[in-house]
């Protein structure tokens, strides 16, 4: 039985917050106020908005909630939107993110294999199922990170950038195809 536990995850949020990382230290500063439409976070936003994101994740396995009825969710949202909104230069997000995203991968190393099972009961009206694992919620940590990870490589792409990500898959065809070459040559 291979078991996916919390070291792995742990090494599999910090690969993810290490791309997000790559990321925001590629794009300009210049170009942390830009915004692909009027209605979306900036690219400055975004990035803050990663920061603060496993927060809630921390509060809720943290604190052993069992029962999402008991969260003042509205509290809670108050609480990150104001950390969200602090005003930051480019060095103190890149800061924040790895600040915050080592503290959440240390506290997904730190849990014990017995802990990813229990059910936590999620509020009334919520999608999805009645309960869930706390391994997918603390996966979800990372499901989110990704999501908002596209956006920003998609908005690099807008500004003229071409995403490490991509690069390096460019290369690694590259290298293929050269390698590929020289044995058909030989």
């Amino acid at each position: 039985m291979t078991y996916y536990g919390g070291k792995d995850l742990a090494a599999a949020f910090r690969t993810v917050r290490d791309n997000t990382i790559k990321i925001a230290e590629e794009i300009p500063e210049t170009k942390y106020d830009f915004k692909p439409a009027p209605d979306c976070r900036s690219i400055g936003q975004t990035l803050a908005h990663l920061g603060v994101s496993t927060g809630f994740q921390s509060h809720v396995h943290g604190n052993k909630i069992s029962d999402m009825k008991t969260v003042n969710f509205m509290e809670l949202f108050q609480k990150f939107t104001a950390e969200e909104a602090k005003p930051r230069t480019k060095a103190e997000l890149i800061a924040f993110l790895k600040t915050e995203g080592d503290q959440f991968a240390s506290f997904l190393e730190s849990l014990p294999e017995s802990f990813f099972a229990e059910q936590v009961t999620m509020p009334p009206g919520a999608p999805g199922p009645a309960t869930k694992s706390r391994f997918e919620m603390l996966m979800s940590a990372k499901e989110h990170e990704m999501h908002h990870r596209g956006q920003l490589m998609t908005i690099q792409r807008i500004i003229g950038q071409v995403p490490h990500l991509t690069r390096q898959m460019q290369e690694r065809m590259a290298q293929m195809q050269a390698a590929a070459a020289g044995q058909a040559a030989r």
